[in-house]
This record gives structure tokens, C-alpha cells and sequence, in this order.
């Protein structure tokens, strides 16, 4: 799969992490040295891409201190600064023309995982999605979608895993969607129900770092 530009997901708030998200935004979290926005810009520097975007809102200036114009880290980084954060589809939408065209790489800053993005399947012409799923944590037992195969369904209740953040989109996905605070699930849940959603399964090490009880138990576990 040949995919030149990437999204890093990174303008929520993080209450959940409060008090440490009251000083630093969530993707400049520290997790075994390092923040986690730098796991991923890293891991899309190994995997071939040249561009990413980063959106920001709460405390972004920070982000953007850390990671400057990307060259660090082998890329080429702008951003997408949002007053208020507009959440995943809404911000998706406002950054899309700096995302190149075509298919794209979405990332959630707030996760960590060991998950190779080589690995990734192709997005087939016909679809305009893809997302890597997990089994379900603790935090999320009932899980997003269904998966059978490698085709993501709104059914199948029996078999939902939990969507990891990891995600490949056509730009056309987002083509009437508002720039304006406006959430991803029900977007997806209509393109499922189009049939034009794609996943696969994901087995290893993957955690939604979203409270300080989660970053406690992933320090633990990469120490």
C-alpha cells in the first residue's frame, strides 16, 4: 500500500488524565521516556511516509515546540490548530486539504501499541475505509464493530472488537462532512452500512492510554 501522507489525531482535551493534561496536552504525555506523539512519528518515518499532519487544540503550542517542522523525526509535519477541538471527523475534515488526496493515514496520538503499519492491508478501490481492530479492554468490554473477515459490520454482536485508532481513509469518506465539532462513529456507522468499510484484527500490544491508572499499568509493562 503505497500512502504518502498521515493524520496524527491530537486536539482532545484529555480530562480523563487531569491533573497531568492541565499542564501538557495528552500527546506529550511521557510513556517510558518519551512522549507518545513521538512513538508514532517515528514508526511513520520508518513505514515510508513523507507527510503528516497534526491537528492541535488544547495546549497545541507545546506540540508544536516538540516536533517543529517534523525534520527530527524524518518528515515533513504541519498542522491544523483548531480553537476548539472539533473532534475526529470534524477535524479530519478541516485538515483534508493539507492530506494530500486520495488515501490517508489516521492515527489517535493517545494510544500506544507495537503494531507494524506494514502490516496493514490494502484499502481496497471499492471502500473508503479500513480500520484495525483490537480485542476488547476492560474500559470498553462491548467492543465498536463487528468483523468478520475483513469486512467491518454494525451487526454481528456476538464478534465486535474494539476500533484501535489506527485507521486508512479516501479523502472521499470525508466529503460531506462539516468542519464543524463533529464525532467519526456515525459517519463510520454509515459507510458500514454501505458496505464500504474494511478491517482487520490486531492481536498484540496495544492500550488507550486515557486515564493515569492506564499510563501506570503501560510504565509498568514497557519498564
Amino acid at each position: 500500500m503505497t500512502i504518502s501522507h498521515a493524520m496524527i489525531l491530537a486536539a482532545g482535551r484529555g480530562q480523563r488524565m487531569s491533573p497531568i493534561t492541565d499542564k501538557i496536552p495528552k500527546p506529550m504525555i511521557n510513556v517510558a521516556g518519551k512522549p507518545l506523539i513521538a512513538y508514532h512519528l517515528e514508526r511513520l518515518a520508518a513505514f515510508g511516509i513523507d507527510n503528516v499532519v497534526i491537528n492541535h487544540a488544547w495546549l497545541g503550542y507545546q506540540i508544536c515546540d516538540y516536533v517543529s517542522d517534523g525534520a527530527d523525526f524524518g518528515l515533513k509535519v504541519e498542522y491544523s490548530a483548531e480553537e476548539t477541538a472539533l473532534e475526529t471527523a470534524g477535524g479530519i475534515a478541516k485538515a483534508l486539504p493539507l492530506l494530500g488526496g486520495g488515501s490517508f493515514l489516521v492515527i489517535n496520538a493517545d494510544i500506544w501499541t507495537d503494531f507494524n503499519l506494514s502490516d496493514l492491508k490494502p484499502l481496497d478501490a471499492h471502500d473508503v475505509a479500513h480500520l484495525v481492530m483490537v480485542d476488547n479492554p476492560e474500559h470498553n468490554v462491548d467492543g465498536d464493530f463487528g468483523l468478520s473477515g475483513m469486512r467491518i459490520s454494525n451487526e454481528l454482536p456476538r464478534h465486535k472488537l474494539t476500533f484501535s485508532g489506527i485507521s486508512v481513509y479516501q479523502s472521499r469518506f470525508f466529503d460531506n462532512v462539516p468542519i464543524q465539532t463533529e464525532p467519526l462513529a456515525p459517519w463510520l456507522s454509515y459507510w458500514i452500512g454501505q458496505g464500504k468499510v474494511s478491517g482487520q484484527h490486531f492481536q498484540g500490544r496495544w492500550s488507550d492510554v486515557g486515564t493515569p491508572q492506564r499510563l501506570e499499568t503501560l510504565e509498568k509493562e514497557l519498564s
